[in-house]
């Protein structure tokens, strides 16, 4: 609740990407409760040139959230796949994540200090039958993550992803699917929690990779999927 802010992120920039949408909003809402200064913008970050623009108006941030998502395309398989949607997953959630973390690094290096945190999805770490485009792109975050990660370590910068998978969002799990008994099932089935997840605990996760409370942590993605990811 707003009464409970620590304080952690007081006097931080933090730029949000892609604000409006997946997990901007809640993400805005608890980093400000936080006490961090957030901009929030929501431009298509898709053109080449976007990532970069973006940095240099605003300059760069204490931390960024690249927050960044596509629609799964549920139910395809490889051989039905279209070129347009494979490309559409990688032009959305892989190449402006790349763009961004160039467009902030040498200013963070330079000051030997930022945080990056990325939405990713578990999926770029234990893949699903019918969503080969997007299960790709989720792990090409995870690999570029982990050797970006690498890179900045040693000048004081901490690059992190965020694997989660069934956490309430209505781009993914719309109110209407979630309370199907269907969906019930499903979720009692797969997830050994037994539930989703809330956007703010999803959040939460992000607060602590985007303070001091991480520094240790590096080129990490952290498993935010109440168990989902041990099985299979």
């Amino acid at each position: 609740m707003p009464g409970n802010s620590s304080g952690s992120l007081a006097g931080r920039r933090v730029l949000i990407t892609c604000a409006d949408a997946f997990m901007g909003p809640v993400t805005r809402e608890l980093f400000e409760e936080e006490g961090a200064e957030v901009i929030a913008d929501s431009r298509d970050l898709t053109p080449g040139g976007a990532p970069a623009a973006l940095v240099a108006e605003h300059g760069c941030p204490d931390v960024l959230i690249a927050n960044l998502a596509a629609p799964s395309s549920p139910g395809t398989p490889v051989e039905a796949l279209e070129d347009a949607v494979w490309t559409e997953k990688f032009e959305i959630m892989v190449h402006p994540l790349f763009r961004l973390v160039q467009a902030v690094l040498p200013g963070m290096k330079e000051r030997r200090s930022g945080k990056v945190v990325v939405y990713g999805s578990a999926t770029g770490l234990r893949s699903m039958a019918g969503v080969s485009a997007y299960s790709a792109a989720r792990a090409a975050q995870v690999g570029f993550v982990k050797a970006a990660g690498l890179e900045a370590a040693p000048h004081n910068v901490q690059i992190n992803l965020i694997a989660q998978n069934y956490v309430e969002n209505p781009d993914y799990y719309p109110p209407e699917l979630v309370e199907t008994e269907r969906f019930q099932k499903h979720l009692s089935r797969n997830v050994p929690a037994g539930r989703l997840a809330t956007g703010r605990e999803d959040a939460q996760l992000a607060r602590f990779l985007a303070s001091n409370e991480s520094d240790f942590i590096v080129g990490q993605s952290i498993a935010f999927s109440g168990g989902w990811t041990l099985q299979g």
